[in-house]
């Protein structure tokens, strides 16, 4: 893991094109802006644990097909 010491309007570049800026830190939050490509998918890490967790039960859960009955003549 690189660590890195940025202040208030102070930016790190990701690759060709992703901008990390420092916009803000107050006490034990800070803020950020991220400038990337839209698509780059951007979360917070609770969101990303969320919607892959939700995909696995997704891919993990079986069909469930409604029970057809044919009318008989």
């Amino acid at each position: 893991m690189l660590i890195l010491s940025r202040k208030t309007d102070e930016k790190i570049v990701i690759g060709d094109n992703i901008i990390v800026s420092i916009i803000e830190v107050r006490g034990e939050q800070v803020r950020l802006g991220i400038n990337a490509p839209k698509n780059v998918k951007v979360y917070r890490e609770e969101v990303f644990e969320a919607i892959s967790a939700e995909n696995k039960a997704a891919a993990e859960s079986q069909a469930v097909l409604p029970k057809v009955e044919f009318l008989k003549k």
